[in-house]
């Protein structure tokens, strides 16, 4: 199984591009997966550089329904023919930053046409299962401050309830891959260990610390130490800061999942 981050905040390799968003490239051995598009559709001209054929892309899967996941999915639908589209039907519930400032994904026709909603556990290969339902155990880890949903002319509080997760199994070990964790990466492996009672061999993706309190990084940290994953990449929403104090204060190994890094799992 191969992993390759087409889009995230930073990028080592003069010949690829970064921005604010999240994009990974999965390879089973049967099917190609993308998850989330990042902001601009920067992705794909990475994805060339990087030797993938976006056009043979089997599934995209968006994470939830903000801009910097979900901004190429246009550019993508145009190039790719034959993808389904996966998601939470929540997705389109519009969302803005602070009450003003619209963050969110139309719901238009064409994206529509290629959409398939998921509503429970969904097994795309034998080695991949997408996981729609995160429970809240610790709400000390969930990151919604400032975002708001919008029902009728009413905000409230965005609980992300469109947010969903992949597992990757493989040699009887789970691998977690998160874009955001806006329910909390906690959350997050709660669920994951619940579902299945597997060693954890590696976390991948965007911990939405970059603002979190001293009070929230200890919680997390004393977490992560207590369920022993052999590896970490952080990327995206984590923060640069905070991947150095991972690093430091995490017993296992961490790195940074930078724009074009490429991880082969076993």
């Amino acid at each position: 199984m191969k992993l390759f981050t087409l889009i995230e905040n930073a990028v080592n390799k003069s010949e690829l591009i970064a921005e604010h968003g999240f994009s990974l490239y999965i390879e089973t051995e049967h099917k190609k997966v993308i998850f989330d598009t990042g902001q601009t559709g920067s992705f794909i001209p990475n994805a060339a550089k990087l030797g993938i054929d976006v056009a043979d892309i089997d599934y995209l899967i968006l994470s939830h329904g903000h801009y910097d996941h979900t901004g190429g999915l246009k550019k993508f639908l145009k190039i790719n023919q034959k993808a389904v589209v996966l998601a939470k039907e929540e997705i389109f519930i519009p969302k803005y930053s602070g009450k003003t400032r619209f963050i969110g994904i139309e719901k238009e026709k064409e994206i529509i046409s290629r959409m398939s909603f998921v509503k429970s556990l969904t097994t795309l290969d034998n080695d991949l299962i997408i996981v729609p339902q995160i429970k809240v155990y610790n709400p000390l880890d969930t990151n919604f401050r400032m975002l708001y949903k919008k029902e009728g002319i009413s905000f409230y509080q965005d609980d992300f309830e469109d947010e969903l997760f992949l597992i990757l199994m493989q040699n009887n070990k789970m691998s977690i891959i998160t874009a955001c964790s806006h329910r909390g990466i906690t959350n997050i492996c709660s669920t994951a260990l619940s579902l299945y009672h597997l060693p954890l061999y590696m976390i991948i993706g965007g911990f939405h610390m970059k603002d979190c309190t001293e009070e929230q990084y200890s919680f997390i940290t004393q977490y992560l130490n207590r369920i022993k994953p052999e590896m970490i990449g952080v990327s995206h929403c984590t923060g640069i800061e905070k991947y150095a104090d991972l690093k430091r204060d995490l017993e296992t190994k961490v790195f940074y999942n930078f724009t074009g890094n490429e991880i082969t799992i076993k």
